[in-house]
């Protein structure tokens, strides 16, 4: 699940972006409106946690940017500034959320664990393919009753998967899913992620089977080999 982050302070910027990616997102990072508004408008992004004060263009000039081309993402702004104008003005130019510097970082993910609940209207909650239940937002993937345990990545690539059943996904989408935009590695890693998600899925006796689609890449759909 792909994020994007505008943020100029670095250091901030760093800590949360490391903090994500250790659960799971793929996250790219800006530090300006102008590069920040460009990457929204041409990326497909769950959400955008977007601060106010920026260089070029600021999070209120972004964010009506995005509405006035009615771009859906969720957007969670962030501020140093204090006050109900600020906030008002944050909610009222389009934002889904705001939350003041300095903030704790539980409740920087809760906030947007709720964001990518509600989501995009076309993005379904849960993901279901055979007796395989994906909860993006929960981080949870259950075969039946039972939890199925994934690392990280592992659940990127099955909730890619499972967003387009019983569809060929190339690699290249894979990669762009689940890893950031600075990834310079080979595209082949997705094979190791692969063959790791087929034996779990085998062991816990999945309704479901991800596929080789020669020349393309992989799918994901119901029913065995």
């Amino acid at each position: 699940m792909r994020l994007l982050m505008v943020e100029d302070e670095e250091r901030l910027a760093q800590s949360l972006s490391q903090g994500l990616r250790a659960e799971g997102y793929a996250v790219d990072v800006v530090g300006d409106g102008p590069s920040g508004l460009e990457l929204a408008q041409s990326g497909e992004y769950y959400a955008v946690v977007l601060d106010l004060m920026l260089p070029g263009l600021n999070g209120f000039r972004v964010c009506e940017e995005l509405r006035r081309s009615e771009n859906p993402v969720p957007i969670l702004m962030l501020t140093a500034k204090n006050g109900e104008y600020d906030e008002a003005e944050a909610l009222d130019c389009g934002a889904d959320d705001f939350l003041s510097k300095p903030f704790s970082y539980v409740v920087l993910t809760a906030r947007l664990r709720a964001l990518l609940r509600r989501g995009a209207a076309s993005r379904p909650t849960v993901l279901t393919v055979g007796d395989l239940r994906i909860d993006p937002a929960a981080r949870r993937c259950t075969v039946g009753e039972n939890q199925l345990r994934l690392t990280v990545k592992e659940f990127g690539v099955l909730e890619t998967l499972a967003r387009r059943p019983d569809q060929a996904v190339p690699k290249t989408e894979i990669l762009d899913a689940v890893w950031d935009s600075a990834f310079r590695g080979d595209v082949n890693i997705v094979e190791v992620y692969i063959a790791a998600l087929r034996r779990k899925l085998d062991a816990a006796g999945a309704d479901c089977a991800i596929q080789t689609v020669r020349g393309i890449g992989y799918r994901l759909a119901p029913g065995a080999y």
